[in-house]
């Protein structure tokens, strides 16, 4: 991965993670609106633009913002290539002067500052998540990739988050949905984004690798349907978890306990013959893996073979000194099943004495979503954890966020700039609906806190923010998210967030509509 050294402030950061995520990742009117402004000779105009979302997604009230850090990783290592200059010049019209092109290669965003509210931050329709401040023609040049890199990050970020309000702090949320993503590119971004709005673990590798998430997953049911029978089992032999000695036929210990629990009171007329070659895939992957046994058990029938199969495989492993992780269900009724299979963990953990077992986890999947889980939850289950795809990763319930990127002020002239001196705590201030005359009210703030810190501070002296690392941003998402009320975050008719702003700055928003809008003229 590239990384470039900032002229200005000496430091370096690496480029996007995405090697696709270049200059020419825009717009091509971007470039012809570059051409027109360097043609006037307004290209060098001092331009503030405003990036910021009109609408909660998901008929929400609040949003998670993110993707800054590849906003920044991009602005920071901006550079045109003359391959991609010759391709600029032969995409725009043959009257365009050599000199933009000259003007072009010496582009580097050096002289571009970035405000921006920390990523992971809960955040509002309207509100300005970046501020960008430069020349014109280049900052013109960032307006597509700043808002290609925020809208789906924040985005899934936000159906991540919901998806965990749902779920409960207390429960595993595993991000599935590579196999269903938009592509490569939205599959590792899904992973990571999820993480920021709270799920625990991916299965994505490549993700686990770029940004340090944690993995998960076992097997399919491709993985037990390959096995015919336990014949298949070659090496039979299991270490002890100490290290000891090596139990030779690990096999006949699991079949010991089969039939013991076929006649325990926990199982006793629950199963006559579990399926033989379900067991083989469950002993053969106990055996590969005994320290992280977790079995998926509905490929033939999850309470006559899937759970005894597993539980005799689990004690067989209790008996060399592991612990197995527990079961996934991928199928039926979860919330029923799950209440079942708990009362025979518990059962056995009280005929064998065997502490902890009822507490084996449960793990559900199978096209979940905030609907499901909600249901979930009203009919009352024994689930830890969930396994969710298609529905995170796509936001089905909603396609794009619907960034924009305003121009908010050039040469020193405000267009529409929503930005004033800060309050300070203790302050009486009065706050005003932004539209609506009538709603207002006096407000005396305990915190007051500066929402735009700099992130890139072009050629001015102000220090700059440094990019905190993932796990960081995810803690943000986390502690702010528990400081909303549970009435504005619920999934259905949540009570609306208030956003307000002080009365001098309604005065000024007002008085610049007022001056900006045609005046008509009635004949």
């Amino acid at each position: 991965m590239e990384m470039k050294k900032n002229k200005h402030s000496g430091r370096v950061i690496a480029g996007p993670t995405n090697p696709m995520v270049t200059p020419l990742l825009t717009d091509l009117y971007q470039f012809t609106m570059a051409y027109a402004y360097w043609k006037a000779g307004k290209h060098q105009q001092r331009a503030v633009f405003d990036l910021y979302f009109r609408k909660n997604p998901f008929r929400g009230e609040y949003t998670i913002f993110a993707g800054l850090e590849e906003c920044v990783r991009f602005i920071s290592n901006y550079k045109l290539s003359d391959e991609e200059i010759d391709f600029i010049r032969s995409s725009l019209s043959i009257s365009c002067e050599d000199g933009f092109f000259d003007y072009l290669r010496g582009i580097d965003c050096s002289d571009v500052e970035v405000y921006a509210i920390p990523e992971g931050s809960v955040v509002f329709p309207k509100i300005p998540l970046m501020r960008i401040e430069g020349p014109v023609a280049v900052v013109q040049l960032l307006e597509t990739p700043f808002a290609n890199l925020i809208n789906y990050a924040s985005l899934v970020s936000t159906n991540a988050a919901r998806h965990r309000f749902v779920a409960g702090k207390s429960k595993t949320l595993l991000e599935f949905g590579l196999r269903r993503a938009q592509g490569p590119d939205g599959g590792v971004g899904a992973s990571k984004y999820c993480y920021i709005g709270g799920f625990d673990a991916t299965s994505n590798v490549a993700a686990g690798r770029l940004f340090g998430i944690p993995l998960r997953g076992t097997h399919s049911h491709a993985f037990v349907s390959s096995y015919m029978s336990l014949d298949e089992i070659v090496d039979k032999s299991l270490h002890r978890e100490d290290g000891s000695s090596t139990y030779e036929d690990f096999v006949s210990l699991v079949q010991t306990w089969l039939s013991k629990i076929q006649w325990s009171k926990s199982l006793r007329g629950v199963f006559s013959e579990t399926n033989q070659s379900e067991l083989a895939a469950f002993i053969s992957y106990a055996l590969a893996f005994p320290d992280n046994f977790l079995a998926l058990v509905d490929t033939y029938d999850v309470m006559r073979s899937g759970i005894p199969n597993f539980c005799a495989v689990a004690l067989a492993l209790n008996d060399l000194g592991y612990k197995a992780v527990g079961i996934r269900l991928d199928s039926g009724d979860l919330a029923y099943l799950s209440c079942e299979i708990r009362k025979i963990f518990c059962s056995i953990e009280n005929e064998f004495g065997l502490p902890g077992f009822g507490k084996t986890s449960i793990t559900a999947s199978n096209d979940l979503n905030e609907e499901t889980l909600d249901a979930l939850n009203k009919q009352g289950h024994e689930i830890d954890a969930y396994g969710i795809g298609t529905y995170l990763v796509t936001c089905y319930a909603q396609a794009a966020l619907g960034v924009v990127f305003k121009l908010v002020e050039i040469i020193n002239q405000p267009r529409i700039k929503l930005s004033e001196d800060v309050s300070k705590e203790g302050d009486r201030i009065l706050c005003r609906h932004p539209f609506q005359e009538s709603k207002r009210a006096y407000v005396v703030p305990q915190r007051v806190e500066e929402l735009l810190r700099c992130y890139c501070a072009g050629t001015s002296d102000k220090k700059e923010e440094t990019l905190p690392p993932l796990r960081d941003i995810r803690e943000r998402c986390i502690k702010q998210l528990e400081q909303m009320r549970p009435d504005h975050m619920r999934r259905l008719n949540p009570t609306p967030y208030k956003v307000s702003v002080s009365a001098q700055l309604y005065d000024f928003i007002h008085y610049l509509w007022l001056n900006e809008a045609p005046v008509g003229e009635l004949q």
